[in-house]
């Protein structure tokens, strides 16, 4: 009885171990060939806008090629704030192609910022843009100076 009693609790752990190796092999898919790189084959990037005034023009391009032998695609990019907007394309980018994402920030806040945009692609893995600068106010326009009386307009 007790040999019955050991071998059915071994079947019992040993099949459900299998079935949890079968279940671990379907939910992880393997990785992917693709790879995105900046620069020069940095997997994140800086963005500086640097020191610019308000109302400056918002968009900037950062370049991204894609270093792997599959084609990359990214599913999706997103600013950690609504003042960091991405754009990124939707088409897959093919082994050695270059591609770039748009990234706008709202211009019309005044001070330093550092903000992220996540992307995700289907290398299984995120990138990061960091996108840093400073907005001042804008310079006051120096008006022409108001005219003074003169010989031709009669001033004395």
């Amino acid at each position: 009885m007790r040999k019955v009693l050991f071998l059915s609790v071994m079947f019992t752990f040993l099949g459900l171990g299998l079935n949890a190796q079968a279940i671990e092999d379907v939910a992880a898919p393997p990785p992917s060939k693709a790879k995105m790189i900046f620069g020069e084959g940095e997997s994140d990037v800086t963005l500086d806008y640097g020191v610019i005034e308000k109302g400056a023009d918002p968009l900037r391009l950062v370049s991204f090629k894609n270093d792997g032998i599959e084609p990359l695609v990214i599913n999706n990019a997103r600013g950690s704030c609504g003042c960091t907007v991405p754009v990124w394309p939707k088409d897959p980018i093919l082994p050695g192609q270059t591609s770039n994402i748009e990234v706008r920030y709202d211009t019309n806040r005044i001070g330093k910022f550092t903000k992220t945009v996540t992307i995700t692609t289907n290398e299984g893995k995120e990138h990061y843009i960091r996108v840093q600068g400073e907005v001042l106010e804008k310079k006051a326009d120096e008006a022409v100076p108001a005219s003074a009386p003169n010989v031709i307009k009669g001033g004395k």
